[in-house]
C-alpha cells in the first residue's frame, strides 16, 4: 500500500478501536438513563469515553502505521523495518519502558496491509531472509482499488482486534495487570 492508505488504515484503526475499548458491550444498555430512555447525559458520556480513546490511540496507532515506511529514506523498502524483529521491538517496548503501548498496532496492521493489499509484500524474515511474502489478493498502489482494498483489510483488522478485545484480553489492560496474569 501507499502512505496514504497507511494513514487512512491508522486513523481508522484509532477510530475503531477507540469506540471497541471505550463500549463494553457488556454493560447492557449504554445510551439509556435509569429509567430506560435514552438522554441526552448517557449520550455525551458514551461520546466523552469514545472520544477521549480516539485522542489517546490516534497519534501511537497513526505513527505505527507510518514507521516502517521510514525505511524508504535509508535502508531497503519492505526489508529493513518490515520484519519480524522490528514488531518484537515494538511489542517489547512497554514491557521494558512503560510507554508507546499502542504503537505495535500500527506497526503490525501496517505488515498485514502491505502482505495482504499489495503485490509486493514484505520480507517478514529480513535480515535472515530477504524472500519477501504475500498473499495473491493483493493489489498494484497505484490501482482505483487500493482504497478499497485498505477498507476492507482495515475492517478485518478491527473485528480481529474486537475478538481478541472482547473473548481473550482485554487490549487496554495495563502492562502490570498483563504480567501478573501471566505469570511475570
Amino acid at each position: 500500500m501507499n502512505k496514504s492508505g497507511h494513514v487512512l488504515n491508522g486513523a481508522l484503526l484509532a477510530v475503531g478501536l477507540g469506540v471497541i475499548l471505550a463500549v463494553d458491550p457488556t454493560a447492557g444498555p449504554i445510551l439509556t438513563g435509569p429509567d430506560g430512555t435514552v438522554t441526552a447525559e448517557s449520550v455525551a458520556a458514551v461520546a466523552g469515553d469514545v472520544g477521549v480513546s480516539v485522542a489517546k490511540l490516534s497519534l501511537p496507532i497513526v505513527l505505527g502505521a507510518l514507521f516502517p515506511d521510514v525505511d524508504t529514506a535509508f535502508g531497503r523498502h519492505r526489508k529493513t523495518l518490515h520484519s519480524l524483529p522490528v514488531l518484537g521491538i515494538f511489542l517489547a517496548f512497554p514491557f521494558l519502558f512503560g510507554n508507546l503501548q499502542y504503537v505495535w498496532i500500527g506497526v503490525a496492521t501496517h505488515y498485514f496491509l502491505d502482505m495482504v493489499g499489495s503485490k509486493r509484500g514484505i520480507a517478514l524474515f529480513h535480515p535472515l531472509s530477504d524472500t519477501e511474502y504475500s498473499l495473491p489478493t493483493g493489489v498494484a498502489t497505484s490501482s482505483a482499488w487500493a482504497t478499497r482494498v485498505t477498507l476492507l483489510i482495515t475492517a478485518v483488522e478491527l473485528v480481529v482486534l474486537g475478538a481478541i478485545h472482547y473473548y481473550a484480553f482485554a487490549l487496554d489492560t495495563s502492562l502490570a495487570d498483563a504480567t501478573t496474569a501471566i505469570g511475570i
